[in-house]
């Protein structure tokens, strides 16, 4: 959940609050008529199982995150707690933004003055990599004073302001400057962070190494909204920790410590879709880094069949440069499976990619469970489907050490047939 862009609310209302887990079992909850239709409107997000006229048991689907639901007598919010900590599922959403629904009507929360320290980490990570090939700059038109020429002369302006005095110029220029709206929205999240007790000394002289990256753009007034900007391929490198930034400065209100109530956005992930959109953009940036090429997160360019009807839908494929010509070819599928367990559909359904793009070997990576290999025989030779675990309990810092050390085993697997 992310604080609300208006001043904070209290939010003492009359709406029943219906706490599940992900993953958790059915629970009993005393339900009036209005309560049980509201419920039964949104399916999606719940199952629901009657014991008498007014006593249910609940059980949470695949998401996680909090709403309000209904009107009038009717009106629930649901929250579905995760089983990752806070900081884990951020670190997820920062590779990941596009998976997360944010709903305008408010939900009650209690401050939680661990959630911006924990915003800090991915952020920081975000901006990195953001910032890695450079500050973005752009050209906006600047209308200035000048001794000399510069651009072009605002002769109506230098008439009015200055009728008959050769200097100084009015003039109007294009200059190339990092002062964009991209930027602002970065050194404001940065120094509003800056300002949160609670940050760990590594992301704190992180933010501070950030805003001295940014010299040159300007910070925003207090109260100002946040700077407006639209997704482009210009800024597309920008894109996650931008998101970051927007969530930082809508967090502001979590820093409250007198135990009241807030109204704050709602929120809900799915955590399937989640995870498999990370998979797919961390592992892929991971091998960019290590080996070149392009990653294709969520590669739709290939079929099964030669009419094209059966898509195939593989969480990642790299592309490599061949080594005869240099036309990057496909040379890694992989695919993210949220899943307790493999299941033989997973085999198939792997095994059926590799077939299509001609490698042979495949990588399924599980949330849990034990990594191992399995070789499928086709024609005269075999293809080997490894599989991996990523343990999203772990601590952020080490679960993006896991993701380099996966991309280490998928490119060593590559043709060699040992991870």
């Amino acid at each position: 959940m992310t604080a609300r862009r208006t001043q904070p609310r209290h939010c003492r209302d009359a709406a029943l609050r219906v706490g599940l887990a992900e993953g958790g079992g059915w629970t009993g909850w005393t339900l009036t008529l209005a309560q049980v239709a509201t419920l039964a409107e949104h399916d999606r997000l719940l199952q629901m199982h009657p014991e008498t006229a007014t006593r249910w048991r609940l059980k949470a689907k695949d998401r996680v995150g909090s709403v309000r639901l209904g009107a009038g007598d009717g009106t629930v919010q649901l929250t579905i707690s995760p089983k990752v900590p806070v900081d884990r599922l951020l670190h997820l959403i920062s590779y990941a933004p596009d998976r997360v629904a944010f709903d305008p009507r408010p939900v009650a929360a209690d401050p939680r003055p661990d959630l911006l320290p924990a915003l800090a980490h991915a952020f920081v990570s975000a901006a990195d990599r953001a910032l890695e090939h450079g500050v973005l700059h752009d050209y906006r038109e600047t209308h200035d004073t000048l001794p000399v020429v510069r651009g072009r002369i605002r002769h109506a302006d230098q008439l009015r302001r200055r009728p008959g005095v050769p200097v100084p110029l009015e003039v109007v220029y294009d200059d190339h400057t990092p002062d964009i709206p991209e930027n602002r929205l970065l050194l404001a999240a940065a120094r509003r962070l800056l300002r949160v007790p609670g940050i760990d000394p590594a992301p704190r002289a992180a933010l501070q190494r950030l805003t001295a990256r940014l010299d040159g753009v300007r910070v925003l007034p207090a109260g100002a909204p946040a700077p407006r900007w639209t997704p482009d391929r210009r800024n597309a490198r920008y894109a996650h920790a931008l998101a970051l930034a927007e969530l930082v400065l809508r967090g502001a209100s979590y820093e409250l410590g007198d135990g009241r109530e807030i109204a704050v956005d709602g929120m809900l992930v799915t955590m399937w879709r989640l995870f498999e959109a990370y998979l797919a953009r961390a592992v892929g940036e991971a091998l960019r880094h290590r080996v070149g090429g392009r990653p294709e997160p969520q590669d739709r360019n290939f079929s099964l069949d030669t009419a094209g009807r059966h898509v195939l839908k593989p969480d990642l494929v790299h592309y490599l440069p061949s080594p005869r010509d240099g036309t990057l070819r496909q040379a890694v599928v992989l695919d993210a499976k949220f899943k307790t367990k493999p299941q033989r559909d997973d085999l198939y359904q792997m095994t059926a990619y590799c077939v299509r793009l001609g490698l042979t070997e495949g990588h399924l990576v599980y949330a849990s469970g034990r990594s191992g290999v399995v070789e499928v025989p086709v024609g005269e030779g075999r293809l080997r489907i490894w599989r991996h675990v990523v343990d999203l309990s772990r601590p952020w810092r080490d679960l993006a050490a896991d993701i380099d050390a996966l991309a280490e085993s998928v490119d060593a697997a590559r043709g060699s047939g040992t991870p």
